[in-house]
């Protein structure tokens, strides 16, 4: 069998001390059961663990839906809609094409964020400002999803939450893609040796130097990958802040205000979850309370299966978080 993924690997790891075994699938280690001492089996796929209802979870995934939900249940969300590719709105027999889009983001005012709507891991995420990168990224979008999202940009930090139940077991604060210069070598130089630099503490990010986003957020603040940036200046690569496109952490979980750490618990019952990762922006920051006129905080969207690989490979602290987290995951899915 290949080596399997990091999350069966740490549950390998951490079931023996609850008392508990896992069987993984030989060829790929992929997909495993947990067996309890009580008799009970509970099985997981990659990160989607045997915790959460189907229903919940599917709704969790469908950003769309959720954002919908989200405001039902009065949690505050980025103005945005949805629009779907030509074959989905002629099949469903809609307006909503990529041209509505476009009608629909000059409306909100450029930039504007444009997602696909079912994937994770910021994977399509991109701020645009033009027309033609506005095409170009729901042209893309559309190849792998047939419903996009198009959101009004809103300033401020980037947290994931993460929640069990009535508890918060983690939170840090999301930074995106930033190299810093050393004076001599360029951008493109500097992420070769950010990728080199993942590769040494065992981090599996794979840093897409081609990737269109980068250049287009390059483009828009005045760069160009071949630039030098001055020695010690950072420079930001991308606007989303998932750690699975390179992104960086902080760990907050201490210093949380109690009233955002009660605002991701009710985001994760309101929704039907146990296990939940609430991803917020703050205008300001998450130690202090949050205001409600205005809200100066957005639920930017959940997940059902919260992949926490990338955080536990920065650094051994993340790592130790990162097993307590699941031992307390393997513990309630056991009764």
């Amino acid at each position: 069998m290949r080596r399997p993924p990091f999350i069966s690997r740490l549950l390998q790891k951490i079931a023996p001390t609850i008392g508990a075994t896992v069987h993984l699938e030989p060829k790929y280690g992929y997909v495993g059961q947990i067996i309890y001492p009580n008799g009970h089996n509970r099985y997981f796929r990659a990160t989607t663990l045997d915790i959460n209802t189907t229903g919940a979870a599917k709704l969790a995934k469908d950003k769309g839906y959720c954002a919908y939900f989200l405001n039902k249940e009065g949690f505050p969300t980025p103005p945005g809609e949805a629009f779907f590719s030509k074959e989905w709105a002629e099949h469903i027999r809609s307006d909503r094409t990529i041209d509505a889009a476009w009608v629909y983001a000059e409306k909100l005012g450029l930039p504007v964020f444009v997602k696909p709507n079912s994937k994770s891991q910021g994977k399509g995420v991109e701020k645009v400002a033009s027309k033609e990168d506005f095409y170009r990224a729901l042209n893309s979008i559309f190849e792998y999803d047939k419903v996009a999202l198009v959101q009004r940009p809103v300033a401020g930090k980037d947290y994931r939450i993460v929640v069990l139940d009535n508890e918060v077991i983690s939170a840090y604060e999301r930074i995106p893609l930033a190299v810093v210069g050393d004076g001599v070598s360029n951008l493109r130089e500097l992420l070769d040796r950010k990728q080199a630099g993942f590769i040494a503490i065992g981090r599996d990010t794979l840093l897409k130097k081609n990737d269109p986003r980068i250049q287009a957020h390059l483009v828009r603040n005045g760069r160009e990958v071949d630039a030098v940036p001055l020695h010690n200046e950072r420079v930001s690569l991308l606007d989303n802040a998932n750690l699975s496109t390179g992104g960086e952490s902080v760990d907050v979980t201490e210093i949380i205000h109690p009233l955002f750490a009660d605002i991701a618990i009710s985001v994760t019952k309101k929704m039907g979850l146990r296990l939940c990762g609430v991803d917020i922006i703050v205008d300001g920051d998450i130690s202090q309370a949050p205001q409600s006129q205005p809200n100066n905080y957005w639920v930017i969207e959940i997940n059902s299966s919260p992949g926490l690989d990338h955080y536990a490979a920065i650094g051994k602290k993340q790592e130790e978080i990162v097993e307590k987290l699941y031992t307390k995951v393997l513990i309630a899915m056991g009764k």
